[in-house]
């Protein structure tokens, strides 16, 4: 070869090496409370590089009791915002506000209602005996409503509930809110003793939860770095479920120093054994999943149980176009 040739190489070479990486595209996402375990396919796909694959970099912002990240979103201070359950997007559309929910990383709606074991009140049935019931006013006005208009729950047995499991633990005949994930675990703890736990999922509370919101405008003018995040989150999750999810959890603990790994290993065990994340259509169509038929279901109980005005065109409230394509089932261990 000539040394002319050689030369040519070379600076080839030398050119190409000196390019800078291809440069990811910023983007946040706001979670509804402090890092912890059922945010763990988010932060599990950041410590993995599995946004970075396809072109993101993530930072996420978490929420708390002083932060409010969802009027972040509607300002346009962040990209992607985790939704609680459906009610806030279908009030959205009401209002005309043009936000999407483009993917539900939750299944079921992990909230649980627990009694004290032995007391007669071991089904679901029971609990219409029940004497009291410890509700915070969010779950007060929307499944409880539900409650009493499906099965005959008595609004006047609601005591407020003060986020202290004590008086719980102290009065047998009672029932508590929580999430399947979080109180069962401080009653085990403070009470000594393992509740009995009925998700509402299970007994016709079908909303979706856990869910990604994102305003029109980022779907109109980003609509691969929606893709990307919806993808990525999918990949995440069932990562941090049936992987290695060490990394995932390391960058929980730093975000929120006072979650120890006793709380992540139980918190991960009741996601899988509930079937929080990774359940019904998701088993064909990948976490994620959404349908038609759900979104219209849960609309129409709420309606029934007065929390939610008939006549809401829901449709505007969610997109189909980035789920269901069984992203990530290959990764199911």
């Amino acid at each position: 070869m000539k040394r002319s040739s050689l030369f040519l190489i070379s600076a080839i070479v030398a050119a190409g090496a000196s390019q800078p990486a291809v440069s990811l595209e910023k983007v946040s996402f706001g979670t509804n409370w402090l890092a912890q375990p059922e945010h763990g396919g988010y932060y599990q796909a950041v410590a993995d590089g599995t946004y970075a694959e396809c072109g993101l970099e993530v930072t996420i912002v978490p929420g708390g009791p002083q932060v409010n990240n969802r009027a972040l979103l509607l300002a346009g201070k962040i990209d992607f915002h985790m939704g609680g359950n459906l009610l806030e997007a279908f009030n959205a559309a009401k209002e005309g506000i043009p936000l999407k929910v483009v993917a539900a990383h939750f299944q079921k709606e992990p909230q649980v209602l627990m009694t004290h074991p032995g007391q007669g009140l071991d089904t679901w049935e029971d609990l219409l005996k029940a004497e009291k019931f410890i509700l915070g006013d969010g779950g007060f006005l929307s499944y409880y409503q539900w409650m009493i208009n499906e099965f005959g729950f008595d609004a006047a047995k609601r005591v407020p509930y003060t986020f202290n499991p004590a008086p719980f633990i102290a009065d047998p005949k009672s029932v508590q809110q929580g999430y399947v994930t979080s109180e069962p675990f401080a009653v085990e703890r403070e009470g000594g003793f393992k509740p009995n736990l009925f998700l509402i999922a299970d007994y016709g509370f079908d909303t979706y939860a856990t869910t990604v919101e994102v305003m029109q405008k980022t779907i109109d003018e980003k609509p691969e770095a929606v893709k990307c995040f919806v993808d990525g989150s999918a990949k995440g999750w069932y990562n941090y479920l049936y992987g290695d999810n060490a990394a995932a959890n390391a960058l929980i603990q730093k975000d929120n120093p006072d979650m120890s790994d006793e709380q992540i290993a139980f918190s991960v065990a009741k996601l899988k054994e509930f079937g929080i994340v990774d359940s019904g259509d998701t088993e064909t169509m990948g976490i994620g999943a959404m349908t038609e038929a759900r979104m219209k279901s849960f609309y129409d109980k709420m309606v029934a149980a007065g929390v939610l005005e008939a006549g809401i065109d829901i449709a505007k409230a969610y997109t189909l176009e980035f789920v269901n394509k069984g992203v990530g089932l290959d990764l199911k261990k």
